[in-house]
């Protein structure tokens, strides 16, 4: 036979039992908010994974020549396969790079160079072809590439600030170059670009081939002028790699198609000079 519960413990009961309900809900909202805040984090880091910094296209070489010699036929498709090399090591130094740099790091530090390489191996191409046939014209039209842009990981909240504070340069940076547009300070500071002598390294040359060599041995100063003058025109721009990304390696890579060309010219009619490539790299004298 059962008996009443005393008043006191009915009391009891009902205290204890709300307490109980009271710290089971409390529990349930933090373990909810935890839920939340881990499903908000693991959201975010999936969206920074999954977004792309996109590819890197660029015009097809191959649809676009005429018929290739059968001599020149090797040479050609070795050219094309580099193509195709470049642009993946282009993809893979985009995707390496992710959020460095400032706002043109793409194409001062990847396009600018792959544009470099292209045209160095596109002229190749077209004078392999040349030696037997006709050398096709306005191949170096097909050179730049395109950023074709899936993704915003490079813009990311995370790399923003770093971003910023790359591309702009500090208040003592930005005072030295204004004082430098009046008083030449800011052309002594930057420095300047120095490249080997390709003329003085020349053998012979056929009478024939005058007029092409002087005419690529004047490109070679063009080539020197303008990266000098971008060399000023980008101070404080970029990362510390900047200078040799940017300049210095598109630079090496215009020269090298040159300095082919010369030693091509002069071979048709007389001994191709051998080993003229090791002139191709410049360096910044400070």
């Amino acid at each position: 036979m059962s008996r009443a519960l005393p008043k006191y413990n009915k009391r009891r009961v009902i205290v204890i039992g709300a307490a109980a309900a009271l710290a089971l809900s409390g529990a349930v909202v933090v373990n909810s908010a935890l839920a939340g805040e881990s499903s908000k984090s693991s959201g975010s880091t999936n969206a920074k994974t999954l977004a792309s910094p996109g590819t890197i296209t660029c015009p097809d070489v191959a649809s676009q020549l005429p018929a290739i010699p059968a001599s020149a036929q090797a040479e050609v498709d070795r050219n094309l396969a580099l193509l195709q090399t470049q642009i993946a090591e282009a993809n893979k130094r985009l995707v390496d790079t992710v959020g460095q740099g400032g706002a043109n790091f793409v194409q001062n530090a990847i396009l600018g160079p792959l544009e470099g390489k292209r045209v160095s191996t596109i002229d190749r191409i077209a004078i392999s072809i040349g030696r037997q046939g006709t050398k096709p014209q306005g191949l170096d039209a097909l050179a730049p590439c395109a950023l074709d842009a899936g993704g915003i990981a490079d813009t990311g909240e995370d790399s923003a600030a770093g971003d910023e504070a790359e591309a702009t340069p500090g208040a003592e940076e930005t005072a030295a170059e204004g004082a430098g547009e009046d008083t030449g300070a800011d052309a002594a500071g930057v420095g300047t670009i120095s490249c080997p002598d390709v003329a003085s390294q020349l053998p012979a040359i056929p009478a024939s081939a005058q007029a092409e060599v002087d005419r690529n041995l004047a490109l070679l100063q063009t080539q020197i002028d303008e990266a000098n003058t971008r060399l000023q025109n980008t101070v404080g721009q970029g990362g510390a790699n900047f200078v040799q990304n940017a300049i210095l390696g598109p630079l090496a890579d215009k020269r090298v198609s040159t300095i082919d060309r010369i030693a091509i010219s002069i071979g048709r009619k007389g001994t191709k000079p051998q080993g003229l490539d090791a002139l191709a790299a410049c360096a910044l004298n400070k």
